[in-house]
């Protein structure tokens, strides 16, 4: 299955940035791919945490989501879009005032547009070197759940994909739970900082994918965006073994692919069988 991973620099211009992604997921479809992943923020990288919530969309409706919808239809690709702000209910308990946090949804949709998963992102990142500070639990409310779906590809196999977003990768237990699951891909839509990128992305993503001996679709934000936050970028895919099949190491917007082989992921399962050697 071919899979592309794209890669933007989100801005505070809400149709500039629909209209990039536009123009990226043709691209993902002329070059074969079958399934294309948005970074997380795709639609969003505000000045502000809180200009969120002013594009906020009540899940099922809304342009945002409209527009996901049709990208996916028009081009015919297995779709999961990224991440975008979608409304969390009043109660939830850090969004009793209504319209104050908002869900980080990645959504899932299938060549005839319709949406078929829904994952919140559950780990809310924060961070603070006494010169960057980050607190996304100040406009976003936590998901509850893990999220899967499946593809019946071109190659004859149906694949089972496991949903997550950025900060989740530092949480390895969220992975185990989609490897006994029966997943074959983790995707990882992303906005990494510079700052933790250069020291953590590669190798939290290999070491994602080499614990569960399945594959890993990572699409970043990567380069400087309008509130002068800086994203690591690297938009990625890795194969069960751990090898970086294909990596964006520019800055900027663009896309990598690959082809996942069944048959190489179920080599490694099968001459190294540690999935069924667990024992906690």
């Amino acid at each position: 299955m071919k899979v592309a991973a794209i890669q933007m620099v989100s801005g505070a211009d809400l149709p500039a940035n629909l209209a990039e992604a536009k123009a990226l997921l043709q691209s993902a479809a002329q070059a074969g791919a079958e399934l294309a992943l948005l970074p997380e923020y795709f639609c969003l990288m505000g000045r502000r945490d809180a200009d969120k919530l002013a594009i906020q969309e009540p899940f099922g409706n809304g342009p945002m989501q409209q527009f996901l919808s049709d990208c996916a239809r028009e081009s015919g690709l297995w779709l999961v879009g990224g991440t975008l702000p979608i409304s969390a209910p009043a109660n939830v308990p850090a969004a009793a005032q209504p319209g104050t946090r908002v869900f980080n949804s990645s959504l899932v949709y299938a060549p005839n547009g319709a949406c078929v998963a829904r994952y919140d992102k559950m780990h809310l990142f924060r961070f603070d070197n006494g010169v960057e500070s980050y607190d996304e639990s100040r406009v976003l409310a936590a998901g509850q759940q893990p999220a899967t779906f499946d593809v019946a590809s071109a190659d004859g196999h149906s694949w089972r994909i496991g949903l997550s977003v950025c900060y989740d990768l530092r949480f390895p237990e969220l992975y185990r739970h989609y490897a006994q699951a029966g997943v074959h891909l983790m995707l990882v839509p992303s906005a990494f900082t510079y700052t933790t990128g250069q020291d953590h992305w590669e190798l939290l993503l290999r070491a994602r994918a080499i614990e569960n001996l399945s594959f890993v679709a990572a699409a970043a934000q990567g380069g400087l965006h309008d509130n002068q936050r800086r994203t690591w970028g690297h938009s990625m895919l890795v194969d069960p073994w751990g090898r970086v099949l294909a990596d964006r190491e520019q800055e900027g917007p663009g896309m990598v692919l690959a082809d996942l082989s069944w048959d190489l992921m179920q080599q490694c399962r099968s001459r190294l069988p540690a999935l069924e050697h667990r024992l906690l």
